[in-house]
């Protein structure tokens, strides 16, 4: 989606290259931190389709490369300009504050919103003269940044119950987080 957006709003072919591979090597970052801090709560829950779980990997693997991934982003996403890249990584960074403390509070759907809400200014900052991006399109990823963090919660909110995790949409219910994400997710349409 930010690859699409930086090629549509002019950073070229070379720019939007380097927007995905900001993006992504966060993405990995994040999904890697993920899987290691969930890995108590999986195993639990006997969630065969991680790896972690089978055991097809081990967790000091995991980390690693999470980290790893972590440390190539920050000269990725600083390479489209300091701005820009601070946007990024602050974007990261609210994921990761996700994954290690804020999934099981009231504002577990914070980070969604503030991280999707960055990706416009990661990508229009990088243009020349660093321009931000229309509130419309902020307020418009950020919407769909909490709606989707509802819905990614529906197919594991009995699991993550029983595990512990208390984040907003497991305090409404699934029937109430089938909602607002809808809500959420229809209001960022309209924005």
């Amino acid at each position: 989606m930010a690859a699409v957006l930086a090629a549509a709003v002019g950073r070229g072919p070379s720019g939007a290259a380097l927007v995905a591979a900001a993006v992504g090597s966060g993405q990995l970052s994040v999904g890697w931190c993920n899987d290691r801090v969930d890995l108590g709560r999986d195993l639990v829950t006997g969630r065969q389709d991680k790896p972690l779980v089978r055991g097809d990997v081990r967790p000091a693997a995991v980390t690693a490369a999470a980290l790893a991934a972590l440390l190539l982003c920050v000269p990725l996403s600083l390479a489209g300009g300091r701005l820009a890249g601070c946007a990024h990584l602050c974007g990261v960074a609210a994921a990761w504050a996700y994954n290690l403390r804020l999934k099981s509070t009231a504002a577990s759907w914070l980070p969604y919103a503030l991280a999707f809400g960055l990706l416009p200014a990661f990508v229009t900052l990088g243009l020349p003269g660093a321009p931000w991006p229309p509130w419309w399109l902020t307020a418009a990823a950020a919407l769909l940044g909490a709606g989707a963090h509802f819905a990614n919660v529906l197919p594991d909110i009995e699991d993550d119950l029983a595990t512990g995790v208390s984040g907003l949409p497991h305090r409404i219910g699934a029937r109430g987080s089938a909602l607002v994400g809808g809500l959420l997710v229809l209001a960022s349409a309209a924005a």
